[in-house]
């Protein structure tokens, strides 16, 4: 969450000449919904259905083609990780914690955080999801970091 996934994917497809398949922005398209708008009618469970459904999708094109860019929260489920790990190669973007709460605070709408105690529950959804994170190909901090960077940091790391 607030790690620049999707800045850092538009700026990663750019520079390797590939289409950007953001998930969150692709379920929002076919919900007619904003993320948090589903959270709060459908709840999580419906959305994480979605968030599969559009992950699914991506077995139509071939490998090597796209970024994609995800919640961090695809990697919940074993069947998006099995696709994941099937057809590409996965990187963790993170970030500190102060930095990804900065971040959220700045641009809102992060329903898994609703409610306030925003740095426990960073901490919490951490701690949930790191063996998922630890199964990644590639880890890279982007605190403090501009999206260009990043993205050319994974361009040097794949040799592309």
């Amino acid at each position: 969450m607030a790690t620049g996934k999707t800045a850092v994917g538009r700026e990663l497809a750019t520079r390797l000449g590939r289409r950007l398949f953001d998930t969150d922005q692709l379920i929002e398209k076919q919900a007619g919904l904003s993320i948090p708008q589903i959270f709060k009618r459908y709840g999580e469970e419906h959305f994480r259905d979605l968030e599969s459904r559009v992950i699914a999708t991506l077995g139509g094109y071939p490998s090597g083609e796209l970024v994609v860019s995800t919640g961090g929260g695809a990697v919940i489920r074993e069947v998006n990780r099995q696709f994941f790990f099937q057809w590409g190669i996965v990187i963790l973007l993170t970030a500190s914690e102060e930095a990804i709460l900065e971040r959220v605070q700045k641009t809102g709408g992060r329903p898994l955080l609703a409610g306030g105690r925003e740095k426990e529950k960073i901490a919490s959804l951490w701690g949930e999801r790191r063996s998922y994170y630890q199964q990644c190909h590639l880890e890279i901090d982007t605190t403090g970091r501009q999206s260009q960077e990043v993205a050319q940091e994974i361009v040097r790391l794949l040799g592309f």
